[in-house]
């Protein structure tokens, strides 16, 4: 079907397969955090669980350790790989992150990288090259593609980032709700830069921030500001074939009720192959 949901990893993962079966999808990404749950043990029930009821995992979203604040302020002393101070312990999280998906049989790690400067002459933008080199360095080693999701960062920023760490098997995880709430893009125009990067993407919905300390906010699918129809359409004449993972991140019944509004609105706009 190529329609999927993010789902957190941990020991109610084969419940939350049941649940997103039971509301018409085949695919997820799992999410982590907390590196203390990327074990031999939570891989195989994972995996098996996925097996057992006929879901594709399609990516593994790995966090990392530290400090994040979702804001425009200490987002950026906090975010990803751009902070010197946690840059060394965090790529060491993701190579550890890398190895958990190679035991899932994942083939695409997704993070956030962060604040990515603007400025390639930034004293600090060749660390952070040189960090995402380190982790797709990684990734190669174990068949895999590293995929940066959009948000922080200006599409043009993602693009050099790219263009300079200067691997294959880089790509893009595009968030098209990201690149509104943060600011930075319409999703639809992005897709003229960072295009034939996009190996993986989220479905969610958003507007633009209103103020200069805050992110935008989300939306459920179709209320936002993302033109999914055409989002949609560049993406598969761009040779797009992959999953489409709805994420709405608020819990509980209004969740859920999003989730499935969001499913019937994609099988409309996703050819089915």
């Amino acid at each position: 079907m190529r329609i999927g949901a993010a789902i957190p990893l941990d020991r109610g993962v084969d419940d939350r397969l049941r649940e997103l079966q039971e509301m018409g999808m085949d695919s997820c990404q799992l999410v982590s955090w907390d590196g203390a749950d990327q074990t031999d043990e939570m891989a195989a029930l994972a995996s098996g669980a996925a097996a057992a009821r006929g879901v594709r995992v399609s990516a593994f979203w790995c966090g990392w350790p530290g400090p994040k604040a979702w804001d425009f302020y200490e987002g950026q002393r906090t975010l990803g790989l751009v902070p010197e101070a946690l840059r060394a312990e965090r790529v060491k999280a993701l190579a550890r992150g890398s190895d958990f998906a190679k035991k899932l049989g994942v083939r695409d790690l997704v993070t956030h990288v962060g604040y990515i400067p603007e400025n390639p002459c930034a004293p600090e933008y060749p660390g952070v090259v040189a960090a995402v080199r380190a982790v797709a360095e990684k990734c190669a080693e174990n068949a895999q593609r590293f995929l940066l999701e959009t948000g922080q960062e200006t599409p043009v920023a993602l693009l050099r980032m790219i263009e300079d760490v200067g691997l294959d098997n880089v790509g893009v995880n595009l968030d098209p709700a990201n690149l509104l709430m943060y600011g930075k893009a319409n999703p639809c125009d992005a897709l003229l830069v960072i295009g034939k990067y996009v190996m993986g993407v989220h479905c969610k919905d958003g507007f633009y921030p209103t103020g200069g300390r805050q992110l935008g906010s989300e939306a459920p699918l179709g209320e936002g500001l993302v033109d999914f129809p055409r989002l949609i359409a560049s993406l598969e004449a761009l040779g797009y074939r992959g999953d489409y993972t709805i994420e709405r991140e608020i819990s509980g019944e209004a969740q859920r009720r999003d989730i499935l509004r969001a499913v019937e609105m994609l099988k409309n706009l996703i050819p089915q192959t």
